[in-house]
């Protein structure tokens, strides 16, 4: 294969499709794992409210300390090194559930399954893009995403039903399953490495070895991914409170309304939105995306009834769903041929940082304000990340890519 890999024109190669279904296992075990996981911290080992909580977020802090040197690990090692090695670690991790027996040891192996987990992720979502030509990346990456998509609508109804009456084991059963198959499949994968210079490449004694912040972190594409970080805090509200919301409020059923129609929303989003980008450019899709993640969230801190949490599903779907491979797409677009990894690995660490921290930082206003006035903050701060996008990026007027 050549140095960029790439098929002009053609988005849909056999090496995209399998991307693709490694991204959906990898990600059934995230979703299947993060609903489940607090509760049976409670039920095998008793844990308090806190521990149970860390023992759900300690995945993610694994995931984004992997993220700080994926990128980086993605051009010394290589892409298809580094996914097959972390998807082993991901497939031996998703198999020690069962004989971990105490709670210090599931922490750690949360911590080192969130390892894997975030530098398999990387490793595909920057291989994917070398895969996808330059004038589809938004539609490329917004199909690349329905996988995730898929796996947050699958991901809690399976993990409910397969730890029905306390029985995990069938749980952890299926998480190895489905990790063994992204690992199989990964090896189908013919991944484009990146060229190597001359005099550089990767030999010892050179600067390509050496960690530095620019080593972990894409310049071009750090100021656009400020903009995930700040949503990704509006995303993990919904993500951490909305039952406890519908609970207190008496409408249990409309949590899980919330998610259906969220994925449905996401998957509408992910079939016409990419083409809009790529042929009118960024700022067709950011803004109005914003304001409707925002009033999605608006709608959350209104008097909540079965009918308006379904509607701000829909809402925040559209919105959020359109954000993430968008952003994504400017995030790799800014960024050099050479540094795709970092750049992807950038991404992918502001958003984690942003689902990650923002439980805490929400969890801490709850008293304060309650659910409506913490949904209501939420939605400011998204109307507010309209300002932000327009200084990182929104006033550079750049031709759309299908141009």
């Amino acid at each position: 294969m050549s140095g960029s890999g790439r098929q002009s024109g053609k988005l849909w190669t056999k090496d995209f499709v399998l991307a693709i279904a490694v991204n959906l296992f990898i990600s059934m075990v995230f979703y299947l794992l993060m609903t489940s996981m607090a509760l049976y911290a409670v039920e095998r080992f008793r844990a308090s409210d806190t521990l149970a909580g860390l023992a759900s977020s300690s995945f993610i802090i694994g995931s984004v300390f992997a993220r700080i040197f994926a990128g980086w690990l993605l051009d010394v090692v290589g892409r298809r090194r580094l996914l097959l090695a972390a998807l082993l670690v991901f497939v031996a991790a998703s198999l020690l559930y069962i004989p971990a027996g105490s709670l210090p040891l599931l922490l750690a192996l949360r911590i080192i399954h969130g390892m894997a987990f975030g530098a398999g992720s990387t490793a595909v979502a920057a291989s994917v893009q070398t895969l996808i030509p330059p004038e589809r990346r938004s539609e490329g990456t917004g199909y690349f995403g329905l996988s995730t998509t898929l796996s947050i609508a699958l991901g809690p109804f399976l993990a409910v039903l397969l730890s029905a009456g306390g029985n995990y084991a069938g749980l952890f059963f299926f998480c190895a399953a489905c990790s063994v198959a992204a690992f199989l499949i990964a090896l189908a994968i013919r991944l484009p490495e990146l060229p190597k210079r001359a005099g550089s490449g990767r030999k010892r004694g050179t600067g390509r070895r050496r960690i530095s912040l620019a080593a972990v972190l894409e310049p071009g594409a750090l100021p656009v991914s400020t903009v995930i970080l700040v949503c990704g805090v509006a995303y993990s509200g919904f993500l951490a409170f909305l039952t406890s919301y519908a609970l207190e409020q008496g409408i249990a059923s409309a949590a899980s309304m919330f998610f259906l129609v969220y994925a449905v929303a996401v998957l509408v989003s992910r079939l016409f939105v990419g083409r809009i980008h790529d042929r009118r450019g960024d700022n067709a899709i950011i803004y109005p995306a914003l304001a409707v993640f925002a009033a999605g969230l608006g709608l959350l801190a209104l008097e909540p009834a079965v009918w308006s949490v379904a509607a701000a599903g829909v809402l925040s779907g559209l919105g959020f769903g359109s954000l993430t491979p968008s952003i994504q797409a400017i995030a790799v677009t800014e960024a050099p041929e050479m540094r795709l990894g970092t750049a992807t690995s950038t991404f992918y660490l502001m958003l984690d940082l942003g689902v990650g921290v923002g439980p805490v930082v929400l969890g801490a206003l709850l008293p304060l304000t309650g659910y409506p006035g913490m949904f209501g903050a939420l939605c400011v701060l998204v109307l507010a990340t309209v300002v932000l996008y327009y200084i990182v990026h929104g006033r550079k007027h750049r031709p759309p890519r299908a141009a």
